[in-house]
């Protein structure tokens, strides 16, 4: 019986600046959807290297910038609902396969 491949859990990225209140209230909400769902949470400076060339490639209206997966997802104050449905609508993280 075939049995199904790993897949690496969802890799979210939050392009985060300096006392930008929705980036902080981005990282929490994403530490509390974490207990829900498997994912890996980047955060990454505005001011660095990779920061820069993030919003330079995404151009996002607001920060946070919040990547899924390396694409763009939102920017600003973070969809909640939005996010939890597209992480269910990902494929199963298979635990021991």
């Amino acid at each position: 019986m075939p049995t199904a491949a790993p897949t690496d859990p969802p890799v979210v990225t939050v392009v985060h600046a300096p006392a930008c209140h929705f980036c902080h209230d981005a990282e929490e909400a994403l530490v509390a959807l974490a207990q829900e769902h498997p994912l890996v949470v980047r955060s990454v400076g505005i001011d660095t290297d990779e920061g820069r060339a993030l919003v330079a490639a995404h151009r996002p209206a607001m920060n946070p910038l919040v990547l899924l997966d390396g694409q763009y997802f939102s920017s600003g104050r973070l969809p909640r609902k939005k996010l939890a449905k597209a992480l269910r609508a990902l494929p199963l993280v298979q635990v021991g396969a």
